[in-house]
């Protein structure tokens, strides 16, 4: 007897329908899946045959083959594991389903539990487009999949509850859950990895960072305007505590990005899901990352940092110590807001506008600068930061460099402002930005954009037209220049750019004339 079911796969951040077609029919005992699987797939034959048996029912004795249509589209995952033994249930006459059709979607194990997959979110509404009104899905998912308006849920923690399910016409409680932030510490179920240096506690608060004055101002006008920043500095002067504060600094997503951020989280393994995430992703990859793990790739093409840090932060500590093609790699991203992934399983194209926050030491012991301390040669620290190409360092509107703090300002009785006020100036600035025709950051703001926010008096023309030429800067160079000015200018509260916020973002820029490493020195 034939069984055909609907289920689905997981394409990058796609979920793309298929139909599971199950067939049992007499002959020598053999279990075949046909249809462009990969090994995961494959080996779901063996889990299977357990979960049937031990969930007490019956694998038939016969010749079962399963394809997975359209045969000619690659699938990964053992997300159609459910599709599969229900098929083989119905295929063999051991039930009959009476609630009409619905898709499943759900790796079973071998003892018949439903256990949840990566990307459920968007595989619901995969189906959900194709008119699909009714799914069952991993009780640990169902909250996930209920973000998808349009269909029924139905949550079951068993291979007896789904079959159960089947059986009843019984409507699930379409009940809807909170939407409360995704914690940026969950890992993902069944012991998938979880976000990169994803701390157990909460971010650090800014009043926490004592000192570095100059970072902290670089670090609220570079998360007011979505700006590239560089910290550099020897070990222990603060730089990734200042990075760790940032998740309480942006303010929260708007619904579109929420909903992209979520699909992302959900593609990438990170569950369980409960609700929207409202907090803005930050990624911080460690140097020793690979090409594929930072820009994305493998059998199920799936996202990369890049991506995962879309509408968010990319924080890459120890900048220098990446290797040059994973450098070299952020180029287009940052450029372009999202990277082409390009590989034997098929190309696709993700999402990767997010904002690069680094943070790199001097040289390789840290202390370039310090005589009495550096333990490299005279010519070690240009080569060092050097890593850091042209173009890259060109995409970096905002440098800064931190300096030891003394022991008197460590402990200095005087309380530096806290995330919630800063936080409160950077969303106020970034409101002003979105309130704009276009609605973007000024980080992304166009040429002709630039020049009609700017609001330049021929006073302030003239000062920016000196600062170009002092430091030698590119047009492109220019324009970075005056966008950085415009969020000081927004930070402010002033309508048009004027000579002092030319001046201050002036400060952040990398000086043209000599070395980066003076920068540092």
């Amino acid at each position: 007897m034939l069984a055909t079911l609907l289920s689905a796969t997981l394409v990058a951040l796609d979920g793309r329908v298929i139909r599971v077609e199950v067939d049992v029919a007499p002959g020598l005992p053999g279990f075949t899946i046909v249809g462009l699987g990969d090994a995961s797939i494959r080996e779901a034959r063996e889990r299977v045959r357990g979960a049937l048996r031990n969930a007490g029912f019956v694998h038939p004795p016969r010749r079962i083959t399963v394809n997975l249509a359209p045969a000619d589209v690659p699938k990964t995952g053992s997300a159609a594991d459910l599709a599969i033994a229900i098929g083989i249930l119905i295929g063999s006459e051991q039930f009959t389903p009476r609630a009409g059709r619905a898709a499943l979607i759900g790796e079973v194990s071998l003892g018949g539990e439903i256990r949840p997959v990566p990307g459920l979110l968007p595989m619901v509404a995969a189906l959900a487009r194709r008119s699909v009104r009714r799914v069952i899905v991993p009780a640990d998912g169902a909250d996930e999949a209920r973000l998808v308006d349009g269909l029924e849920v139905v949550p079951a923690a068993t291979l007896v509850e789904a079959v159960d399910a089947l059986r009843s016409r019984r409507r699930a409680a379409p009940t809807r859950p909170a939407r409360v932030e995704l914690a940026p510490a969950a890992a993902a179920s069944a012991g998938r990895p979880g976000p990169a240096l994803a701390p157990p506690l909460p971010p650090p608060d800014l009043a926490d960072v004592r000192g570095q004055v100059e970072a902290r101002r670089a670090l609220e006008v570079a998360l007011a305007g979505g700006h590239g920043l560089l910290m550099i500095g020897p070990p222990g002067t603060g730089k990734t505590m200042l990075a760790r504060t940032i998740p309480k600094l942006l303010p929260p997503l708007s619904d579109a990005d929420s909903l992209s951020a979520t699909i992302v989280a959900s593609a990438s393994g990170e569950g369980p899901i409960h609700a929207l995430v409202r907090t803005p992703p930050f990624r911080a990859p460690h140097h020793t990352s690979s090409y594929a793990a930072i820009v994305g790739g493998g059998p199920r093409l799936a996202p990369g940092e890049v991506t995962r840090a879309d509408n968010g932060v990319l924080f890459l500590d120890e900048l220098a110590e990446f290797s040059r093609d994973v450098l070299e790699a952020l180029r287009q991203p940052l450029e372009d807001g999202r990277v082409s992934i390009v590989r034997a399983a098929g190309a696709v194209t993700l999402p990767a506008r997010f904002q690069l926050v680094a943070a790199t030491n001097p040289c390789p012991c840290g202390h370039a600068g310090e005589d009495d301390r550096c333990i490299c040669g005279e010519s070690v620290p240009a080569r060092y930061v050097g890593r850091i190409s042209g173009p890259l360092r060109d995409r970096i509107d905002v440098w800064v460099t931190l300096a030891r703090i003394r022991a008197a300002v460590m402990f200095d009785d005087a309380e530096p402002e806290s995330s919630d006020v800063v936080g409160a100036r950077i969303a106020a600035a970034r409101a002003l930005q979105q309130a704009r025709p276009g609605g973007k950051l000024n980080s992304r703001i166009g040429s002709r954009g630039l020049r009609a926010v700017a609001r330049l008096r021929p006073v302030t023309r003239d000062r920016l037209s000196e600062l170009a030429d002092a430091e030698r800067l590119s047009g492109r160079g220019t324009e970075r220049l005056l966008r950085v000015a415009r969020t000081v200018a927004d930070l402010a509260g002033a309508d048009a750019v004027e000579v002092e916020h030319l001046e201050e973002a002036a400060r952040w820029r990398p000086p043209s004339s000599r070395p980066v490493m003076a920068l540092a020195v």
